[in-house]
């Protein structure tokens, strides 16, 4: 058994470092990938920050309290993106037919999807994730207690796993709709666009839907505000803030049961 999972782990290892070669065969373009690669992610704060110019608060919340929102949806949303972003890409395998050529090794057919085309240029955003996080919490003058310093930790690692299995989540949809990317990306990049703001911005329906009905109200929002202190405007208790983690893993629970009823029911790109 212990050979076994030896044997698993270097061949995953292999496809890593075949990745990792691929990718950094060419230094300086590498190098100019990695830094244009942030680029987005900058504007995404910037657009924040604009906002900001001409008013003083959003939402019933001022800069830096909406800027740990910020730190906290940025910084998850770019490391799940580099670790698990890339298995958008499934519906081209789907319809190519290379799905085949994964299924018939004898490993997991998820992790090496993901390690077929991890993209490491995207480690500058993941980075700058972390950057706006620590330069947010450590400016918007958070009262620290054990629990609160947990909760920092906790939180960003919450939200990977959160968008992470959403990435999985809505790629699996095309085991059934090969054409549904559009479908998917609504759900990922609007989910990352809406943790970037105070729920309270958004109204009705929508923001039922995608603060709790989907769960993304838990990557950022909530808990900010146990981060802050503050209460809740839409009066729910002190306690949801520190409901993160537990999101998190139903999340990825029902991530990993949508994937295996997807494997079950692809039946190779002839059918």
């Amino acid at each position: 058994m212990a050979d076994a999972s030896g044997g698993t782990l270097a061949a995953y290892r292999a496809l890593l470092g075949a990745q990792a070669r691929a990718q950094t065969a060419y230094r300086t373009s590498f190098v100019i990938d990695v830094v244009g690669n942030v680029g987005s992610t900058v504007f995404d704060v910037l657009t924040v920050l604009v906002i900001f110019g001409v008013t003083r608060e959003l939402g019933g919340f001022t800069l830096r309290e909406t800027m740990v929102m910020v730190g906290l949806s940025t910084c998850a949303f770019a490391v799940a993106d580099l670790l698990v972003g890339s298995i958008e890409r499934l519906p081209r395998y789907v319809r190519t037919g290379l799905l085949d050529a994964v299924l018939v090794r004898p490993l997991g057919a998820l992790p090496q999807l993901l390690l077929m085309d991890l993209p490491l240029r995207k480690v500058s955003r993941a980075a700058f994730g972390l950057a706006v996080l620590v330069i947010a919490v450590a400016s918007a003058g958070v009262e620290w207690t054990p629990a609160r310093a947990l909760l920092v930790v906790l939180a960003p690692l919450a939200g990977v796993v959160f968008f992470g299995s959403v990435f999985v989540a809505t790629a699996t949809v095309s085991f059934w709709w090969v054409d549904s990317g559009e479908l998917a990306n609504s759900v990922t990049y609007g989910g990352r666009d809406f943790t970037s703001y105070p729920i309270t911005v958004f109204e009705g329906w929508f923001r039922a839907a995608f603060a709790y009905g989907l769960g993304f109200a838990f990557v950022s929002y909530h808990p900010a505000l146990a981060l802050l202190g503050r209460a809740d405007p839409l009066g729910l208790p002190a306690w949801v803030g520190w409901a993160a983690p537990a999101v998190a893993l139903v999340a990825a629970a029902g991530a990993a049961a949508t994937w295996r009823t997807g494997i079950r029911h692809y039946r190779s790109t002839g059918s």
